[in-house]
């Protein structure tokens, strides 16, 4: 097993998790199998119960874990399918600790940073590494780990000394550390600094980690005398230093690194080319390489536009629905189309910050008005839903192509409710516990009491009801009876209301197996109005784009019939 652990400096929010993911790739165009684990120095047990104001996405995986938001990174960019394990905070590793305490398993020693916590990292990681993370059953052939925050941050520690303990213990041939530090340019003549990556790595070697590669994050091109200095100053070849420049898109940085060097420097450093790798693997590598240069020019090659209101209750920090942008991302590529995305924060589209700030409203109508589509995505809490549901009622009466995820059906059902059926006060029992209208109600096996990982989460089912063979979103995904998507709500639509607002055109087209809980919608009549209870968003892929998103876009550029008829034509 090789190891590529991935560390920062500087600054945070510099990269690292698209780099550790853009690294993998390379890794699969060798024909290597590839896993990763992030390493969150905080003392939540998972990302679950942290604000996206302040955290940013919180990503769902198969097995239900509320992870962060770099492993759709690596999802998305590997092809791969994680587990919460691959999560690795502090809480986890000191709960595990004094469970272990408790249980007497350190037969009276005192229990201690080093070495107990350190060795309880490690072999967390030497665990997850060997999880097979595709349909092969195979053990990955390499691990990519990224420690979360800076170098030289308190909290994270602990994790470098296990690390710094980590490389003697799998040995030097089977650990390669990626540095990833800033290059300011300063001054109106736009001179590169280098001094910030060398304190950076003089830290890291002080605690015990010397940096096999630098990663250069810049603006530009790195100016070839202060690549020199890098190299000089912090004890690495030249080629072991790269720039990782401001590009259009993420997809170009894996093309950018190889043409580099980056994988002469890894095979050279892991001795790569004496794993055993079969012609197969080897033809699938190249194949990788192919679709994704492939991939990364075409994107550049997109003309037409279309233009999809994001209306969301957490978009001062658009790291909120980082899932989702990729997912658009990817449907426009699919399509032929580059997604301009407006994104309207919801409360400014309700009547009281008409009075309140009449140019905030003035604007998120403007926004809205003019867009080709409108996405309403998932969020918790009262803020910001009337003017989810006006965006609603607004794509609704207008033939604008909507798409609502999660939260985004619950008020596309609630406003029908409101504004077809005649239901005046309908609501949801999480904004409004006394409404006599609960079309939308807490889900009756949830917990009340505890926050944490007790929503319905995770993979779940969702089966087409009979009838429904026409429906576009149906075609969209093929055509199949069966859709496996993945959950994270606790309100649901009630049941109790599906026969009335079916009865005016409401089609509730998917259920779980049970046939209770409502999971599609979709409005007749209507170019294109879909509501989902899961979030498609998390398994979406650049190379298997999600159908939802597939169909918005097309809808969004009038030619979502001629789409299906191209790529699902009816039977």
């Amino acid at each position: 097993m090789k190891y590529i652990l991935v560390s920062g400096g500087v600054i945070s929010g510099i990269g690292k998790g698209v780099i550790a993911s853009s690294t993998g790739v390379l890794l699969k165009t060798l024909g290597l199998r590839v896993t990763a684990i992030k390493i969150d120095p905080y003392l939540n047990i998972d990302a679950g119960t942290l604000s996206p104001l302040d955290h940013g996405e919180v990503f769902v995986l198969n097995d239900g874990g509320e992870v962060d938001l770099d492993l759709g990174n690596y999802e998305r960019f590997l092809n791969v399918t994680l587990s919460r394990d691959n999560n690795i905070t502090t809480g986890k590793i000191y709960r595990d600790v004094i469970e272990k305490e408790r249980k007497g398993d350190y037969l009276g020693k005192t229990v201690q940073v080093v070495p107990h916590v350190t060795d309880a990292i490690q072999e967390w990681v030497e665990r997850v590494a060997r999880i097979p993370v595709d349909d092969s059953g195979e053990s990955p052939d390499v691990c990519i780990i990224e420690l979360g925050g800076t170098v030289g941050d308190i909290e994270s520690a602990p994790f470098v000394e296990a690390m710094r303990q980590f490389q003697f213990r799998v040995g030097p041939s089977n650990f390669f550390l990626i540095h990833v530090s800033l290059v300011p340019i300063v001054g109106s003549v736009g001179e590169q600094k280098s001094k910030p990556t060398q304190a950076s790595v003089r830290d890291l070697r002080g605690l015990g980690l010397s940096p096999d590669l630098i990663a250069c994050r810049c603006a530009q091109q790195l100016d070839p005398a202060v690549q020199a200095k890098i190299s000089m100053f912090c004890h690495v070849a030249p080629e072991q230093v790269l720039a990782v420049r401001d590009c259009s898109s993420v997809y170009h940085v894996p093309l950018l690194l190889i043409e580099q060097g980056m994988l002469n420097v890894l095979t050279k450093r892991l001795a790569l080319d004496q794993l055993a790798i079969t012609p197969a693997m080897r033809q699938t590598g190249e194949l990788l390489l192919s679709h994704w240069s492939a991939l990364a020019k075409g994107r550049e090659r997109l003309h037409d536009t279309v233009t999809i209101a994001l209306v969301g209750k957490y978009t001062n920090l658009q790291d909120s629905y980082i899932s989702v942008v990729k997912a658009l991302d990817h449907a426009g590529m699919a399509c032929g189309r580059k997604v301009d995305i407006k994104w309207i924060e919801a409360s400014d589209l309700e009547e009281e910050t008409s009075t309140k700030a009449p140019i905030k409203f003035h604007e998120a109508w403007q926004s809205l008005c003019s867009a080709n589509g409108i996405l309403v995505p998932g969020g918790f809490g009262e803020r910001g839903t009337e003017g989810k549901i006006a965006a609603c009622k607004w794509a609704r009466e207008n033939k604008v192509p909507y798409l609502g995820i999660c939260l985004g059906l619950q008020v596309a059902v609630m406003e029908f409710a409101r504004n077809v059926c005649g239901f005046a006060d309908a609501n949801s029992s999480e904004f409004d516990p006394d409404t006599k209208t609960p079309v939308v109600i807490y889900m009756p096996e949830i917990s009340k009491t505890h926050l944490g990982g007790t929503m319905r989460l995770g993979a779940r089912q969702t089966l087409f009801m009979e009838g429904s063979e026409d429906a576009p979103i149906r075609r969209l995904y093929g055509g199949g009876r069966v859709v496996d998507e993945r959950h994270r709500h606790r309100y649901e639509v009630n049941p109790e209301y599906v026969p009335q607002l079916e009865q005016q055109g409401l089609r509730f087209i998917g259920r779980d197996e049970t046939g209770e809980r409502m999971e599609i919608i979709e409005l007749a009549e209507h170019p294109y109005m879909v509501g989902v209870q899961y979030h498609p968003e998390y398994l979406s892929r650049p190379l298997k784009p999600s159908p939802p998103f597939v169909g918005l876009v097309a809808a969004a550029g009038q030619f979502l019939d001629a789409w299906l008829a191209e790529h699902h034509p009816r039977p």
